[in-house]
């Protein structure tokens, strides 16, 4: 169900997180929504900030925006707690020797224990969605972190699950009602970020038991929207902008992520990778049922790319992408971490330069992008005509 794709050729967006102006300095620490904006200080910074996010990717020339991921804490009955996780308890492939920045990083983060059934308390994704798609007439692409990925650093404090598998299936029935009253708010544009198929196919194999069960607990997650343009976002780790994985390669994962779980476009990391794994998607090309979303720029790289490099990273992934079926992103969220405002701003508006470029390479409509406009730069000095406005 391509609602908001539908009509578009080489559509230009980001992932998902975007830096948050400096100025943004509240916190929601745990309290709901509607809580937080009972305080008039809390209210106008957020509803400025979201302002503030739409106006930049519109300003960059984006086809489809982000929210920027200003979530809502996850907040479930049967969680509770800020806990830092045992080493014995952690993922497989998130252990990293101390004195690296991922061992800093992943032994600091705090997660609460499971201490009952776990059951859905509303995060207001609705609202968030509303606060957003008020502020621009483009489409606003919502993100939320997958169920199952969550699962991998909740430990169980209760006799009332016996292993993973019974929390990450309750938790996927939880978030399906928050995406289906997200739905139901007229939100038409949804992505999950970051099963773990490709991460546990890599470690397993694509035909575990353990990958399967994670296929139906993604499906059951989305189960029900039909109607929404459904995204399933992938990379290989983003925390401070660092990878966590060695083996990047999608060849385990890309038949589950093609043909066995629900959704319309799948994203992947590729330009930090050079493109790795693109040639995989040969096999496919007259018969591809997702679109593809390619990673055009790096959220790991300071430097700004350019117009033209992007390009470049478009035209070689229309040998293996037919155009329609293509979607230009960065590979993964600037995050609030990682790049800066202004860096990421450009290279956002380095994803839509270039996929216009591109356009007018295969004789399609462009689309306007007030970032590059001679007439609209900071300053203007008579006589002073840019390259681009003179073959303008």
């Amino acid at each position: 169900m391509f609602t908001a794709t539908k009509n578009l050729i080489l559509p230009s967006t980001t992932t998902g997180s975007f830096p948050r102006p400096r100025w943004f300095d509240v916190c929601m620490w745990g309290r709901p929504l509607d809580t937080c904006m009972q305080d008039v200080r809390f209210r106008e910074k957020f509803q400025d900030a979201l302002a503030v996010v739409m106006s930049d990717q519109e300003r960059a020339g984006l086809d489809i925006l982000s929210h920027g991921d200003f979530h809502v804490d996850e907040d479930w009955a049967g969680l509770e707690g800020d806990h830092l996780q045992p080493e014995e308890t952690t993922a497989p492939w998130l252990h990293y020797p101390p004195g690296t920045l991922l061992n800093e990083i992943y032994t600091g983060w705090r997660w609460p224990h499971v201490v009952d059934r776990i059951e859905h308390r509303p995060l207001d994704y609705p609202k968030l969605w509303r606060l957003a798609q008020a502020r621009t007439s483009k489409p606003v692409k919502f993100g939320t972190c997958c169920s199952q990925v969550m699962a991998l650093f909740l430990d169980i404090h209760t006799p009332k699950y016996r292993d993973k598998r019974q929390v990450i299936w309750d938790l996927a029935e939880a978030m399906n009602k928050e995406l289906l009253a997200l739905r139901d708010a007229g939100c038409r544009l949804i992505q999950i970020e970051e099963p773990t198929f490709h991460f546990m196919a890599n470690t397993y194999g694509k035909d575990h038991e353990e990958v399967k069960f994670m296929v139906d607990a993604f499906n059951r997650e989305v189960q029900g929207l039909d109607d929404v343009e459904l995204w399933i976002h992938t990379c290989w780790g983003n925390p401070n902008m660092q990878r966590v994985m060695e083996d990047t390669s999608y060849a385990n994962s890309i038949e589950i992520y093609l043909e066995r779980c629900r959704g319309d476009v799948w994203t992947l990391e590729m330009k930090d990778r050079q493109q790795k794994d693109l040639e995989l998607l040969a096999p496919f090309k007259n018969d591809l049922k997702k679109k593809i979303c390619i990673g055009v720029v790096s959220h790991r790289q300071l430097q700004a790319d350019r117009p033209e490099d992007v390009a470049g990273e478009i035209r070689r992934a229309l040998q293996y992408i037919p155009a329609e079926k293509l979607v230009v992103s960065n590979d993964c969220g600037f995050g609030r971490q990682g790049s800066n405002r202004e860096i990421a701003f450009y290279k956002a508006s380095a994803i839509a330069q270039g996929a216009n470029i591109v356009r007018k390479e295969l004789g399609l409509a462009t689309t306007y992008i007030p970032a590059a406009d001679p007439v609209l730069q900071a300053d203007v000095v008579p006589g002073r005509v840019t390259k681009a406005a003179k073959t303008s």
